[in-house]
């Protein structure tokens, strides 16, 4: 990252980015009928706008997944070493959205031919990872071998993978709903990162982000 683009992303994140209180244990049950979807997608506050408000998705909440400490806090993932990727995780109605249309959704918020991060952010908490449960795992995987074949050439450096679905641990609260909370701040994050023109280099009129 050059000092300038450190500089931009260093001042949009100063006030959101100390570590916060202490996570909630765990996330809400989801309500009878409705069902959860996990996307590791490099940074959380992304991953949460690109899917908050979508019809028939109830909440978009931000958070870690993939490693084994309990409780983590947003400041031992940064740090490295957890095994923790920042993520979304997704309640939604599946009589008006599919899952695989959410996994559809998720291909086009990514550059998933990036191996250690997502454009500015870089790093083992920002790698980014579909986690499914076994009822989900055969969507995910159409979904991710259609998403490959759909960016032809340009997808022949596709990693991003499907793994079996862990624990979900929320960020803390000045994490969630970052974008629209801090619509200002949120802005300079992202397009001082480059994210958005990657993705429409990327996916095009696709893109999502």
């Amino acid at each position: 990252m050059s000092p300038r683009l450190a500089s931009l992303i260093t001042a949009a994140l100063a006030a959101a980015c100390s570590p916060g209180p202490a996570p909630a244990a765990q996330p809400e049950p989801p309500p009878p009928g409705y069902q959860t979807a996990i996307f590791a997608g490099g940074c959380f506050w992304t991953e949460e706008k690109a899917f908050d408000g979508l019809p028939g998705v109830r909440s978009a909440v931000s958070g870690f997944v993939g490693g084994a400490r309990p409780r983590p806090t947003y400041e031992q993932v940064v740090r490295g070493g957890t095994g923790y990727r920042e993520a979304v995780l997704l309640t939604f109605d599946p009589t008006v959205i599919s899952y695989r249309s959410l996994v559809d959704r998720y291909w086009r918020t990514i550059d998933p031919t990036d191996p250690t991060g997502q454009v500015c952010d870089q790093g083992p908490s920002y790698v980014t990872a579909v986690y499914a449960t076994e009822a989900q795992t055969a969507a995910a995987e159409a979904s991710r071998k259609a998403a490959q074949a759909a960016l032809g050439a340009k997808g022949a450096g596709f990693v991003t993978p499907v793994y079996p679905a862990m624990r979900f641990w929320p960020a803390g609260p000045e994490h969630q709903d970052f974008a629209r909370r801090h619509p200002g701040r949120y802005e300079a994050y992202r397009v001082g990162c480059g994210r958005s023109a990657r993705l429409r280099a990327l996916w095009g009129a696709a893109a999502v982000g």
